[in-house]
């Protein structure tokens, strides 16, 4: 039997069509690296391709590390996504976002590696949000970032996901401009600018 799945690994994800129980080895071409890869399928790396997931890719004119400083610390996601929030950026540590009465909640931090890769599981929120992963992973060019965002796991592509989908690109739009132009938007305002 051939199912269709989207397999994660290394941060990396495909979308493949094969036997489950299956060994793929195939060679690729990455960034100059001949590579020849074996992988072994088991239902661990498995997630079903009908769950809904939202990805913005996009340029930002600043460091890896003042992005990373951004997108994992209070001092800057007040400034472009949270009314406010309580944060422990290690491995395993807890976040708690406040979005006003009645929306705060909680994540913990399950991927950290600095300027480069933070990823968030939603512990407490909406119903469609919770378990959900928001990440980040960072790529250095030449003192520049490019910014591989996510936001996997979503349960289906209902209202709210597309609500999210969309939000998510205004306040991505919003940290851009923050740390390019050094621009602040009031939190009641962000979805409006």
């Amino acid at each position: 039997m051939i199912d269709k799945y989207r397999v994660y690994l290394c941060n990396a994800y495909a979308n493949l069509s094969f036997p489950k129980g299956s060994q793929i080895e195939t060679d690729a071409y990455i960034k100059g690296i001949n590579l020849t890869i074996s992988i072994q399928i088991s239902e661990q790396h498995l997630k079903p391709m009908a769950m809904a997931d939202i990805f913005h890719n996009f340029p930002i004119e600043v460091t890896t590390d003042k992005v990373f400083e951004a997108i994992s610390r209070s001092e800057g996601l007040d400034k472009w996504w949270t009314k406010g929030s309580v944060v422990n950026p290690l491995p395993g540590g807890m976040y708690t976002l406040d979005f006003g009465p009645g929306y705060v909640w909680k994540a913990i931090v399950t991927a950290y590696v600095k300027a480069g890769i933070f990823e968030l599981e939603m512990t407490e929120a909406d119903d469609d949000w919770l378990g959900t992963k928001i990440g980040f992973n960072l790529v250095n060019r030449q003192g520049k970032t490019d910014v591989n965002f996510y936001h996997t796991g979503w349960p289906q592509k209902n209202e709210h996901y597309k609500i999210s989908s969309y939000c998510w690109a205004m306040y991505l739009r919003i940290l851009k401009r923050h740390l390019e132009y050094g621009e602040w938007v009031p939190y009641e305002k962000r979805l409006q600018v």
